[in-house]
């Protein structure tokens, strides 16, 4: 039965970025789907989130790490088998932004938003596809945005990270899918989110976003847990390297 292949019951997962927002929701519903979930957050508290997963009666298992910092991907695989005892699902959601003019961005600023959002995708889907590689089944699912395509304003460092972050979900798909694992990512449109908080609060630009996004309402994480499952699970066995927008139709404009 269909619905049957889009069941997780037996998988273990991890969520990058997982503490609010997005990272939050992906998690929640991997669980709903019967996954254990590992969560990683660097600073916000997990717990809202692992009580959140292990009142789905699954189990959460909370790592606190930088997903940016030297060894991170290792140690949290590491973590993850220890804790769960296995790995089977990895879903990269962390992710910064920095707002300014190009003429007024800064190296460092540049640097920090490139480490996060496309560096540390890389080493840590290098390090879980290892462990997939030997099972001969995973599943990698990147966090790209509306910006993997579009230029954005003010932000020229999260538009190139994530332009990136695009091409290199390709290349991963092209290198792994004989080894068994499906590398895909879902492109978020304007979601209501930390994040975003910025635009949402500009009298300006956030009514502008909002008439041209066809749904006529800005997303919400929930609206995320669909294509997160699928491309978790064995429904999307076919489906390697694509780019699937959840953006209200923004990109059909």
């Amino acid at each position: 039965m269909i619905l049957d292949a889009f069941r997780l019951d037996g998988k273990v997962a991890c969520v990058t970025g997982a503490a609010t927002g997005l990272g939050r929701a992906m998690a929640e519903a991997l669980a709903e789907a019967g996954a254990d979930v590992a969560i990683v957050g660097r600073k916000t508290d997990l717990g809202d989130t692992a009580a959140a997963i292990r009142a789905l009666g699954r189990r959460a298992l909370p790592i606190r790490e930088d997903v940016a910092a030297d060894g991170a991907p290792e140690r949290i695989v590491t973590r993850i088998l220890e804790g769960l005892g296995a790995f089977h699902i990895l879903v990269n959601a962390a992710g910064i932004t920095l707002r300014a003019p190009a003429l007024e961005f800064s190296a460092d600023a540049w640097d920090e938003v490139l480490r996060v959002n496309a560096r540390a995708v890389f080493l840590l889907s290098q390090a879980a596809a290892r462990h997939f590689a030997a099972q001969i089944w995973g599943r990698i699912i990147n966090v790209a945005s509306m910006l993997s395509f579009q230029g954005g304003i003010l932000c020229c460092a999260y538009a190139a990270s994530k332009g990136a972050l695009a091409q290199l979900t390709k290349a991963l798909a092209n290198e792994w899918a004989a080894r068994g694992i499906a590398v895909n990512a879902i492109a978020p449109g304007y979601f209501a989110t930390r994040l975003t908080r910025p635009i949402l609060d500009d009298p300006e630009r956030e009514p502008q976003i909002r008439e041209r996004i066809p749904a006529g309402r800005w997303g919400e994480p929930e609206d995320l847990k669909g294509a997160t499952v699928f491309l978790a699970s064995d429904a999307s066995a076919y489906v390697h390297g694509a780019i699937i927008p959840v953006d209200g139709g923004w990109l059909a404009r």
